[in-house]
């Protein structure tokens, strides 16, 4: 694979994952887990750890009222678990049921069980599903084996990014293509646009699809309770299910598609099933986990999670006007083929790059927030941030100019008029023992 960052400073970018030395081709991206959140929109924490930047959350009986909005097959056990919501991509979403810290720590320490059934799920199935996926992504997907996944990019014409994606192959002929839920429409559209020409049908399958995610060092342990009782029956033993691959299976007696990916920078799990047996498969997990620590966590942990594990958000470190080299995903790009958004697909020379900061003190950075050098010249903007949890400090993400990276001045986070020293970090900030 070629990377399409070549032109650009060696910069601070994510480093490998749990598993990255077995990774063939970019299955999984080098941060680690799956880079996917379902929105623009990021809880960037204050000086205690509260989220800023999620919107304002609000209680169950006012989303109650608000049938326009989208709910989560799942809705009504949230309500009883005293959860309250947000809206993220025209969902109403758990942000949090207790304590954001309290929900983070327990994935860290335990487990945490996560509704993301607003994410988007689209099937490509037929003979050439495989070399269309290969035009259409930035990724090659037609050389990965059945039962493995691969994160890879969908990209503009002009080489930005419109959405990042896992995809699994499930068969010969038959991928599953996960979208983040604020870009369910541009995703199946450039997809479904893109297939023309291709034996290959494009379905968009996201409201039949309920999705569970189990993360924490206890994931696995609270799966093989549901194993044990034969409720939950996978293909193969789950102590066989490797990072970034997909197992089918059954939960009593129903389909369910096993992966192991996530997007907290643990190892876990994510579950596909049809929404009506959702609530179903919650309970199980939430009663055989209850003894060994897990809890319902909210989006707001959620972003936390992701943060420490140097995790890109769409509409923060992605975007349209982001070409991958720039946010530390060259390699994830193939450049030895031709696919949609090829040449336009190197960044500027003068391009910003995304890298990581740790902050001194105890005020967070928000997205925004101007990088500055000591001189007070602005060299960059953060555009993720907050006080880590685990770390017990400040981290951030930012875009800075390529010449900081290589010459290293002293920096800076403009907090409100003052400048918080902040110095550039290797990614992630975290990263499991």
């Amino acid at each position: 694979m070629s990377d399409a960052s070549s032109n650009l400073p060696a910069a601070p970018g994510p480093a490998p994952g749990p598993d990255d030395a077995e990774l063939r081709d970019g299955d999984a991206p080098a941060t680690g887990d799956l880079p996917l959140a379902g929105d623009g929109t990021e809880g960037v924490a204050t000086a205690d750890g509260a989220p800023l930047d999620l919107v304002d959350a609000v209680d169950a009986e006012t989303v109650a009222d608000e049938q326009e909005e989208r709910l989560s097959p799942l809705h009504d056990v949230h309500v009883a678990a005293g959860a309250s919501f947000t809206d993220f991509a025209g969902w109403q979403m758990p942000v949090r049921y207790s304590s954001d810290l309290a929900e983070h720590h327990a994935v860290r320490t335990a487990a945490g069980l996560f509704d993301l059934s607003h994410m988007a799920e689209i099937a490509v199935v037929g003979p050439d599903a495989g070399s269309f996926l290969d035009a259409a992504l930035a990724g090659t997907l037609s050389t990965i084996a059945v039962g493995r996944a691969k994160y890879s990019l969908l990209l503009s014409p002009e080489g930005g990014i419109v959405d990042d994606l896992v995809v699994y192959r499930l068969d010969e002929h038959d991928y599953l293509v996960v979208a983040n839920a604020s870009n369910r429409d541009a995703a199946f559209g450039a997809l479904a646009s893109r297939a023309h020409g291709f034996d290959v049908t494009v379905d968009d399958e996201s409201d039949d699809t309920a999705l569970i995610a189990i993360q924490g060092p206890e994931a696995e342990g609270v799966l093989d309770e549901l194993v044990t009782a034969d409720r939950l029956q996978p293909d193969a033993p789950l102590s066989t299910l490797r990072y970034y691959r997909v197992l089918q299976g059954t939960f009593d007696d129903a389909p369910v598609l096993i992966a192991r990916t996530g997007y907290t920078g643990e190892d876990g799990f994510e579950l596909y099933l049809a929404p009506e047996l959702a609530p179903e498969l919650w309970g199980a997990l939430a009663e055989a986990g209850g003894p060994r620590g897990l809890v319902p966590a909210g989006l707001a942990s959620r972003d936390t999670l992701r943060l420490e594990a140097g995790m890109p958000l769409y509409g923060h470190e992605l975007g349209l006007d982001v070409r991958p080299a720039q946010a530390g995903l060259g390699r994830v790009v193939d450049t030895s083929k031709e696919f949609v958004g090829r040449a336009g697909v190197d960044p500027a020379p003068e391009a910003r790059v995304l890298v990581g900061l740790a902050l001194e003190g105890r005020r967070a950075a928000r997205a925004g927030y101007p990088v500055v050098t000591d001189d007070g010249t602005v060299v960059g903007e953060v555009t993720s941030g907050a006080l880590s949890p685990t770390l017990g400090h400040p981290v951030a993400m930012a875009f800075v100019d390529p010449d900081v990276v290589d010459r290293g001045p002293a920096l800076a986070v403009d907090v409100r008029g003052t400048a918080i020293p902040a110095s550039v970090v290797s990614l992630p900030f975290y990263k499991r023992s």
